[in-house]
C-alpha cells in the first residue's frame, strides 16, 4: 500500500556530489527539501564507488600553490575533508587534487544533512515514476517497504544518467557505446607494501607476469595503487572496458558483469601481489565498492549545450555559475586517459542554461547529466565541478520555488 501523499518545495534526485550539495543549498535557502537516494549513505563516486580525490576544486596553474576555482560549498568540503584526513591538496604533473577518504566523506555528508531542520533524507529510496503537474511535480518512489508519492514544487535532476529524462523518454542525449567514458572500479586493499616510483614499477612489472602466465586477468595491466592515506591501508583502480562496442551504462546484464570482472581482476591480482612480492606478502581486499564508477552515461539537452569547443578556448558566459577548470579527461579504452588542457590554462564558464533542460519549466539538473556534450563531459563530470553545478542548481531551485 502507498504511503500518504508528501509535498516538498524541492525534490532532489540522487545524492552523490551534486544532489548532496543542491539539497543542502535548497534547505538552508529556506526551500522544504527531500533527497532522494538509492544508497544508503549520499557522496556517490566519492563513497559509493571508492574515488578517492576530489578533482576540479582547483584553477590550472603553472605556479604551485593550489587555487580554489568556485567559493562556497566547494571551500566548505575542502576544509572539512582536510580536517578529517589532515591532507591538504596535492600536485600530480599540472593538476592540483584533493585526497578524500570515502568514509570520512559518508561521515561528513552525513552530519551536514543533519544539520538542516527543513531538509530530509531518503536513502535506500528510488525514482520510478514522474509526471509534470500544474504546481510541479509527482514523484512515485519504491522504497524496500513499497511505494510512496511526493508532489515537488520543483524538481533537481542530479542522478547522474538523467533519470527524470530517462523516464520521461525525452530531452537526453547519449554517446555512441565504442565513444562512452569507460568505468573505473576501486577497491581497498589492506597491504604494507611501499607504494613510491620503485615500488609502483615493481607492482606493474610483477603484474604483467600474472597476466603472461594466465593467473591474472589482462584487465589488470592498468591496474594503480594509491596509498589511503591511513597505515596499511591503499586503493587499487581498474579501468574497464565495460564490453567495447556493447558498453552500456544503463543495462543491468552490464553493469552485473562490470561488478564481477571488477571483483575477479582485483581479487586475482591482490593474490598474485601477495604470493610473490615480499612488500605484499599477507595483503588482502579489504572491502568492494557499492557499485562501480560509472564516468558517462546519459545527459540532459539544455537551452545551451556546453561544448569540447567552448572548455578548450576557456569562453565565459554572462549567466555562468560555476568554472569547468579540469581537463577534459578522456577515458574511452581501458588503456588509460587522455588529458586536453584549454588553452593557456584558462577556465571555462559554464551557463545557468545548461542546468535548465530546453523547454522545460520548474526542473533544474546537476552533475555530470548537465548539458554538454561528449568532450565538456569529460571535464564536468568531476566531483569539485558537480559540487559547484550542484550548489547552483540549489540555488535556482529554492528560488524559483518562491522561498528565497
Amino acid at each position: 500500500m502507498s504511503a500518504p501523499l508528501r509535498r516538498c518545495d524541492v525534490a532532489v534526485i540522487g545524492g552523490g556530489s551534486a544532489g548532496l550539495a543542491a539539497a543542502l543549498t535548497a534547505a538552508r535557502r529556506g526551500a522544504r527539501t527531500v533527497l532522494i537516494e538509492e544508497q544508503g549513505f549520499a557522496g556517490g563516486m566519492g563513497t559509493a564507488s571508492l574515488v578517492h580525490s576530489f578533482c576540479g576544486l582547483y584553477l590550472l596553474r603553472r605556479e604551485p600553490g593550489a587555487v580554489l576555482a568556485n567559493p562556497g560549498f566547494c571551500g566548505e568540503i575542502e576544509r572539512l575533508m582536510m580536517a578529517a584526513t589532515g591532507m591538504g591538496p596535492q600536485r600530480h604533473g599540472r593538476v592540483d587534487v584533493l585526497p578524500q577518504h570515502p568514509v570520512e566523506f559518508a561521515r561528513i555528508a552525513d552530519s551536514l544533512l543533519r544539520a538542516e531542520e527543513s531538509l530530509e533524507c531518503l536513502f535506500h529510496t528510488r525514482l520510478i515514476e514522474v509526471s509534470r503537474e500544474s504546481d510541479g511535480w509527482s514523484l512515485r518512489l519504491s522504497t524496500r517497504g513499497g511505494e510512496m508519492s511526493l508532489n515537488a514544487g520543483v524538481l533537481v535532476d542530479a542522478s547522474g544518467d538523467a533519470v527524470v529524462a530517462g523516464l520521461s523518454g525525452d530531452g537526453f542525449a547519449i554517446a555512441p557505446a565504442a565513444r562512452l567514458q569507460r568505468p573505473a572500479y576501486v577497491f581497498g586493499v589492506q597491504c604494507g607494501a611501499d607504494l613510491d616510483d620503485p615500488g609502483r614499477l615493481r607492482t606493474a612489472g610483477s603484474l604483467v607476469e600474472g597476466v603472461r602466465a594466465g593467473s591474472v586477468g589482462a584487465e589488470a595491466l592498468g591496474l594503480s595503487f594509491r596509498a589511503s592515506g591511513r597505515e596499511g591501508e591503499v586503493f587499487g583502480t581498474l579501468d574497464l572496458s565495460g564490453g567495447a562496442e556493447e558498453f552500456d551504462p544503463l543495462d543491468p546484464r552490464c553493469l552485473t558483469n562490470l561488478e564481477m570482472t571488477g571483483r575477479r581482476v582485483a581479487a586475482e591480482a591482490v593474490a598474485w601481489l601477495a604470493a610473490r612480492e615480499e612488500a605484499w606478502r599477507g595483503a588482502y581486499v579489504r572491502h568492494w565498492p557499492a557499485r562501480a564508477g560509472i564516468r558517462e552515461s546519459r545527459r540532459w539537452v539544455g537551452e545551451h549545450v556546453l561544448t569540447e569547443a567552448e572548455l578548450s578556448e576557456g569562453r565565459r558566459f554572462d549567466d555562468e555559475i560555476a568554472l569547468a577548470t579540469w581537463p577534459m579527461e578522456l577515458r574511452e579504452t581501458a588503456k588509460g586517459p587522455r588529458l586536453r588542457f584549454p588553452q593557456d590554462d584558462r577556465p571555462c564558464g559554464i551557463p545557468l542554461r545548461c542546468l535548465m533542460p530546453q523547454g522545460m519549466e520548474r526542473i533544474f539538473v546537476a552533475g555530470r547529466c548537465i548539458s554538454a556534450d561528449h568532450g565538456a563531459q569529460a571535464s564536468i563530470r568531476v566531483m569539485g565541478t558537480c559540487f559547484a553545478t550542484g550548489e547552483a542548481a540549489g540555488k535556482a531551485a529554492a528560488e524559483c520555488a518562491g522561498v528565497c
